[in-house]
């Protein structure tokens, strides 16, 4: 992050805007909408700044910039169509300490003014670092469609009543919940169709029949998907902006986890190869106690909570303890990494069923019913197969599966990291010594894989940091 983002209080306070252009008009009217007191330095003023003279506090000065002009001043910005003044502009309110937005020249600028909904008290701003304003204007109109005008009197009623929820809760956990309830259900469907008295009599009822948690809370298993945060469900957005306590796996991508709410407390259990970071039966544990103190807390677990991600155990436990919980399913990466890598699982001239497999069995073995998996006709996708590929090599051909059958090994799949080898069984496994995969890897095997070449739709160039595809040539 470039830039940290806030909101500044300039009511009554001094501001400088140099430039009486087009480019001034939208920031003086800005800071005009913030209740500043703004000084115009300008040798001509564009017709809209003329007609707002006589409105607020603005203040003109008819001459070109002077160093003089930035005394007491507490913002500044530059909006000449002059670089070179709008550079000494920065430059001196720099030496100053105080904040200097150049228009249109980033690298000038302390602060940048970002594209703004105005749903007062409720005020949304977006912005691209300075990369590209037309985006963040794009990005503003469409906010505008989801944000309707109704949320600044929503906001107006949380002022009215903040000192009173917070007099009526005195757990900050209970106060969230509380608003929790009343921002997503009738109280504020009241606003929104312009109901303000019914609004105000729903609130009354809200805070006369609430009372502070009995301190039993609730466990919300999630699946987060196998890496792209687009790949989340409505209700798993919901959720982990709700949850107090994250307990998240090592599976789960840094930017879906940065999707859960700020305040949360984060608590990391993810499990490597001979390095558990919490035993299976301590997480299980771990959920039912955080529960019980109250807390609402979200199980975020890589792919699908309840394929390979064990979430059947954790919410047997819950059910014995009497935890309520709630399961949210989410994209299992055998779909989603297969479909980001251009391979159908089934199709129907090369394979009418697919197979999920574990390559690690909970014994540490791979004792699977090898004859079943080496049938025809079939798709079989490997969970945590890159350690056992050896295994899966030797036991697929030793039951007959040609050395031909394609193989194809997605490396983080559905991210702008996926990587994606294709060989044969007779191959896969020198081109796998030549040049490694990283954990997470999956591993499909089937006729369906040769389809790639044609249906590879998620590009990923080789040549930067996005990742890269590694083709290996059927029998090499």
């Amino acid at each position: 992050m470039q830039y940290l983002p806030i909101f500044l209080d300039v009511r009554g306070q001094p501001c400088l805007v140099v430039g009486g252009g087009e480019v001034a008009v939208r920031k003086v009217t800005n800071l005009l909408r913030a209740q500043a007191a703004v000084t115009l330095v300008a040798p001509e003023l564009a017709a809209p700044l003329r007609a707002a003279l006589g409105e607020g506090s603005l203040t003109h000065i008819e001459r070109g910039f002077q160093a003089a002009d930035l005394e007491g001043m507490r913002l500044v910005v530059a909006a000449t169509d002059d670089r070179t003044v709008n550079r000494q502009v920065a430059e001196l309110a720099k030496a100053r300490g105080v904040p200097v937005n150049v228009v249109d020249q980033g690298e000038d600028s302390s602060f940048i003014m970002p594209s703004v909904i105005d749903r007062s008290p409720v005020v949304v701003a977006v912005s691209t670092g300075a990369a590209s304003p037309v985006l963040a204007r794009l990005l503003r109109t469409r906010l505008e469609s989801v944000i309707p005008a109704a949320y600044g009197r929503l906001g107006e009623l949380c002022a009215r009543y903040r000192d009173r929820v917070k007099a009526r809760f005195e757990d900050h956990r209970d106060r969230r919940r509380f608003w929790d309830r009343v921002l997503q259900g009738g109280v504020a469907e009241r606003i929104f169709s312009g109901h303000l008295a019914e609004a105000d009599a729903a609130m009354e009822l809200e805070l006369a029949r609430a009372t502070p948690a009995a301190g039993m809370g609730e466990v919300y298993l999630v699946g987060a998907g196998p890496g792209d945060p687009d790949l989340l469900t409505f209700r798993a957005l919901r959720l982990m902006q709700q949850a107090d306590v994250v307990v998240y796996d090592r599976l789960v991508a840094k930017p879906i986890l940065d999707m859960t709410r700020r305040d949360a407390r984060r608590v990391y259990v993810g499990k490597e190869r001979n390095n558990h970071a919490m035993r299976q039966e301590e997480i299980n544990r771990l959920l039912a106690d955080l529960a019980k103190e109250g807390h609402r807390v979200l199980r975020l677990k890589g792919g699908d909570p309840f394929i390979f991600g064990r979430g059947g155990e954790e919410i047997d436990t819950l059910a014995a303890e009497g935890v309520p919980f709630q399961v949210v399913p989410g994209i299992t990466a055998a779909s989603g990494c297969a479909a980001y890598a251009g391979i159908p699982l089934t199709h129907r001239d090369y394979a009418q069923s697919v197979t999920f497999v574990t390559g690690h069995l909970k014994d540490g073995t791979m004792d699977l019913n090898w004859p079943q998996l080496a049938q025809p006709h079939q798709t079989l996708v490997f969970y945590m197969g890159l350690i056992g590929l050896p295994v899966i090599v030797r036991e697929l051909t030793a039951q007959g599966v040609p050395e031909t059958m394609p193989v194809a090994l997605v490396q983080q799949g559905t991210t702008h990291l996926q990587r994606v080898y294709t060989g044969t069984l007779g191959n896969i496994l020198d081109a796998v010594a030549a040049d490694p995969p990283k954990p997470p890897t999956l591993v499909i095997v089937g006729e369906v894989v040769s389809l790639r070449d044609r249906l590879n739709w998620f590009q990923t160039p080789e040549v930067s940091d996005q990742g890269a595809t590694t083709p290996i040539a059927p029998g090499s």
